[in-house]
């Protein structure tokens, strides 16, 4: 057992997040997302009975944002055919989370479209398989500096 390590943070994660240099970047993705073909070049984590907030969360006590660039949090953007149709509180979730770890708060998110999402998820260094339901809830984390 370790003190300060977040319960939910399993032996393997905890592993990744030590290996993973400034830069580097991670995903953590919904139940939809295609973790397994995303992630054929990267580490793929499996957290089936978690969301990602809590898995956010957990992360974001050990790993801090890249403060080189604007928006080290990176969301799935919604397909123009979900606008206005699909909602995503859950963003405001992470805006909520990301502001307790780190001063930009919400202004540390951007977003990009979907292939674009999916193709920077190629080049993760880790893809964190979640269970989580809520659509949109993929989530891109760029690692800084202690």
């Amino acid at each position: 057992m370790l003190k300060g390590i977040p319960k939910i943070i399993p032996p393997e994660l905890l592993k990744v997040l030590c290996e993973m240099g400034h830069g580097d970047r991670l995903c953590i993705a919904d139940g939809n997302f295609p973790s397994a073909s995303m992630g054929k070049d990267a580490i793929v984590i499996r957290m089936d009975g978690h969301g990602v907030p809590e898995i956010l969360d957990a992360i974001l006590t050990l790993f801090p944002l890249d403060a080189y660039v604007d928006r080290p949090a990176t969301l799935m953007r919604l397909m123009d055919r979900d606008v206005g149709r699909v909602e995503t509180p859950i963003w405001e979730e992470y805006a909520a989370i990301i502001e307790r770890h780190d001063p930009r708060g919400k202004a540390a998110m951007g977003n990009i479209d979907r292939f674009d999402f999916y193709d920077e998820a190629k080049k993760c260094y880790c893809i964190i398989a979640t269970g989580e339901s809520a659509i949109y809830a993929n989530i891109m984390l760029q690692k800084g500096v202690i």
